[in-house]
């Protein structure tokens, strides 16, 4: 088995450590650990392994699903790798416990790389290229994609790196595509409850639907790398066995404190980082445009945004940003579109206006568009 490096991980470890601002990060900022209890008793296992089962079905709620179809994992990452295993590279697949098999996959990109290098380690994969600039998702360009021997169809939802929100009669036909091809549509939703108005979760569509996601991305709480797979219990029971191989339990205090974000404090948590994400969306909107490039509005915190005229490329232009102004961008190429860069601004505010004015500064070195006024006139928000 081969699976490709990571590029954006690599390109991480490069640079975000010696890097003053980090504006590439996708996630919203993280919460100070003394709003929660921090004591969650003895330090052993959670047994039973796959979670505490009242915990399950009240996450089981969330998606019309009992517990028996939840498994608590280490973040949204291992949520994806346990499902992948247990749909794909097995020529028997799921048959034995009632559901469809096969080695193939569709996947939309762009797209975070794990949800498409993954399934090509396991087995093969059809990519579905959303076009920019609308970044729509095409439910007839994936019915062509698909096969007989398609066992899973992944869509990120809201998209990384693109911060398009794929309505939801789009995704619904995405997954009669695969009902149609007895499969199962795995949608990765980390970014969903950042949308003003979440669409319901796919694990909630039917039979063939799986939601994976966590709480590093929305709620702020990435240190807890606590996440879960939410879908048939079949595939739920499958991915569990894999997960005995990997990290056995989901985190002691990953799940006590999972408890209290997603019991009486969700509500304030959530409501603090829809704002925040609102915000720092208008700013970098007034942004973009000061320098005249192009994105599309996003969903979440994370927008895809074109190359100054005066850069070759996305790489250079992001190389140019962290070495000159120690401020880390992601390069388009990363995902595939090397004329774009994807900028993240989840961080805290005086953070995220700082790392704009150095960008600013960068591109107009460059001899690119140059900024009307200064931070201050973007400090509205969304005026």
């Amino acid at each position: 088995m081969y699976i490709d490096p990571f590029g954006l991980e690599r390109w991480f470890a490069e640079y975000e450590h010696e890097a003053d601002i980090m504006l590439a990060e996708s996630g919203i900022r993280s919460l100070d650990a003394g709003r929660f209890d921090l004591n969650p008793g003895k330090l052993g296992y959670v047994i039973p392994t796959n979670g505490d089962p009242e915990f399950r079905a009240s996450v089981g709620d969330r998606y019309d699903r009992s517990a028996d179809e939840v498994l608590f994992t280490c973040g949204t990452q291992e949520a994806n790798f346990l499902t992948f295993l247990s749909l794909l590279g097995d020529e028997s697949g799921l048959c034995e416990e009632g559901t469809g098999s096969g080695t193939h996959a569709v996947v939309v990109t762009p797209t975070y790389q794990a949800l498409h290098a993954v399934p090509d380690a396991f087995g093969d994969v059809t990519r579905v290229e959303l076009e920019p600039p609308e970044w729509e998702l095409d439910s007839e360009a994936v019915a062509d994609a698909a096969r007989d021997d398609t066992a899973v169809i992944v869509v990120n939802n809201p998209n990384n790196p693109t911060g398009q929100y794929h309505d939801e009669a789009a995704m619904r036909a995405v997954y009669d595509v695969a009902v149609e091809r007895d499969a199962y549509l795995l949608c990765d939703e980390v970014y969903r409850l950042l949308a003003a108005e979440p669409q319901p979760p796919v694990a909630s569509y039917g039979a063939h639907g799986i939601s994976t996601t966590s709480l590093t991305k929305a709620y702020g709480l990435a240190g807890l790398r606590f996440g879960w797979v939410a879908g048939p219990e079949p595939v739920v029971k499958r991915a569990w066995r894999w997960k005995d191989y990997t990290t056995i339990s989901p985190s002691l205090f990953g799940q006590h404190i999972a408890k209290q974000a997603l019991g009486g404090q969700e509500d304030d948590i959530l409501s603090e980082n829809r704002a925040l994400a609102a915000d720092h969306r208008g700013r970098v909107a007034d942004w973009v445009a000061e320098h005249d490039l192009d994105w599309l509005d996003p969903v979440g915190v994370n927008a895809f945004v074109t190359v100054p005229d005066s850069f070759d490329d996305a790489e250079s232009f992001c190389r140019a940003v962290v070495e000159e102004a120690s401020v880390v961008l992601a390069p388009g190429h990363l995902f595939g579109f090397p004329d774009r860069f994807r900028i993240g601004f989840g961080l805290p505010t005086d953070e995220l206006e700082e790392g704009l004015d150095r960008v600013s500064r960068v591109i107009e070195a460059s001899g690119g568009a140059s900024v009307e006024g200064d931070a201050a006139t973007r400090s509205g928000g969304d005026d």
